[in-house]
């Protein structure tokens, strides 16, 4: 049975190009609808008032947190699926999509504790406006108590994507997206005789979105037949299930929360010139996803497809999906170079940017875009690194481009030149750096782990 599971996936025989964009595009087109909600969150919020917009931009760092834990688990539970599948081993990636869901809702009842007790004093450490603080508190308090939605859908998506099944993920996603962007006007505005909840309508929004999708998720898993076989009946825990999943999901989970960390410091550093400037990065991250997101869809079919062919000793598959994967991330981020360099005001203007916005926010945009290109192929290499379990490597690139070189690089700027428009180098500056010590592990990594496979 094993034997004919290993034969039979299409990731380990399907000619490489159409193979990556069969299973990439339905996850890079997903992503775009999660970008466009993003947006059409903070646009909503900005016809409610700056404030608002302002409180969705500090709340972001929490709400990037509560993401990381979702999907660095899950990352960690998708490439030991894969590598499972490869090595035809079925019943270890049955348990290990079982274990997943079962810490993904562990948790979110973490967040929901937080969300209930401890988000005023978060945003109290950036802002003294009471209106700012009680919109920022109203709205990530909804996000994290129930979150429980955004975990279980997360990890229902990944499993099925570390079998090769990108289809029903992408619907998912498309579920959630489709009802938050239906039920934002609705509710921040109160049509349809709602009262009017602004950016509570927003959190409201996200959440029931976000419910909606593992619902639908739940009852497709639960009813369709699929490559692995989640079950609770006679469920016990295996600790090293969990610890081959935290090898490459903790690495994942601190990747993405230090983007958190990073924000914070930023808005530290950015609040000591003014509201608007944090606003404005508040923004960018906004923006951003439009471009970095696809780039996440195409990674999230590359994973399961490098994962498998190198459990099944495949150097010359997994290569090629490598390669492949950073001739694609590159068109993407080209793209998104232009785009930033060329529309910067109109890009702002999609939220009634004041002319302080746009005089910070202009020259931001165009600094930043810079380091899209570097980016571009460390992504793809840090999925690479985590496809073969090697989340550590993952890990310090990701500390170096967000934190290690990002933000010291930003402090120093701000200091030394006094002008918000220097901190924004600070982005390329790390990209750079990053990009030089990943083609270091990278090379590692080839010596170690792929030069010699399958001889």
């Amino acid at each position: 049975m094993a034997e004919n599971v290993k034969k039979e996936n299409r990731m380990g025989t399907a000619p490489m190009l159409p193979l990556i964009f069969s299973m990439a595009l339905p996850a890079m087109f997903s992503m775009l609808v999660q970008a466009l909600y993003n947006i059409v969150d903070s646009y909503f919020v900005s016809q409610v008032s700056e404030k608002g917009l302002a409180a969705v931009s500090l709340a972001f760092p929490i709400q990037n947190l509560l993401i990381a834990f979702a999907v660095g688990t899950a990352v960690g539970v998708t490439s030991l699926i894969s590598r499972r599948l490869g090595e035809g081993r079925q019943k270890d990636a049955d348990s290990a999509a079982t274990h997943g869901i079962l810490l993904g809702i562990a948790t979110s009842l973490v967040f929901a504790l937080y969300g209930a007790f401890f988000t005023t004093p978060f945003f109290q450490m950036f802002e003294s406006d009471p209106e700012i603080v009680h919109m920022g508190d109203q709205y990530i308090s909804i996000c994290c108590i129930f979150s429980f939605g955004c975990f279980v859908v997360c990890m229902l998506e990944k499993i099925l994507q570390g079998t090769g099944n990108m289809i029903w993920p992408m619907i998912f996603q498309l579920i959630g997206a489709i009802t938050n962007i239906v039920l934002d006007p609705i509710l921040i505005f109160g049509l349809f005789g709602l009262p009017a909840m602004g950016v509570t309508g927003a959190a409201v929004a996200t959440v029931a979105g976000q419910i909606f999708s593992m619902l639908v998720a739940v009852v497709v898993v639960a009813t369709r037949k699929h490559a692995v076989h989640i079950s609770f009946r006679g469920f016990k825990p295996r600790w090293t299930t969990v610890r081959d999943i935290y090898a490459v999901g903790l690495p994942g989970i601190v990747m993405q929360s230090i983007g958190s960390v990073m924000t914070m410091a930023l808005n530290g550093i950015l609040s000591g010139f003014s509201t608007a400037a944090y606003t404005v990065f508040g923004l960018y991250f906004k923006l951003q996803s439009f471009v970095f997101m696809p780039v996440f869809g195409l990674n999230q079919g590359l994973l399961p497809i490098i994962g498998y062919n190198y459990g099944a000793r495949n150097k010359k598959r997994l290569l090629s999906a490598f390669y492949d994967g950073c001739a694609i991330a590159l068109c993407i981020m080209a793209l998104g170079t232009l785009l930033f360099l060329l529309a910067p005001r109109w890009l702002l203007g999609i939220f009634s940017a004041s002319d302080e916005l746009l005089a910070i926010g202009v020259p931001a945009l165009r600094t930043i875009c810079l380091c899209f290109l570097f980016a571009a192929l460390g992504i793809v290499v840090s999925t690479l690194f985590q496809a073969l379990g090697r989340g550590i490597y993952s890990l310090l690139q990701s500390l170096l481009r967000q934190l290690i070189v990002l933000v010291p690089a930003a402090w120093v700027l701000a200091q030394l030149t006094h002008d918000v428009n220097a901190v924004w180098w600070a982005f390329p500056i790390a990209e750079s750096v990053s990009l030089a010590v990943s083609a270091v592990f990278y090379a590692r990594v080839y010596r170690s782990e792929i030069k010699h496979l399958g001889e």
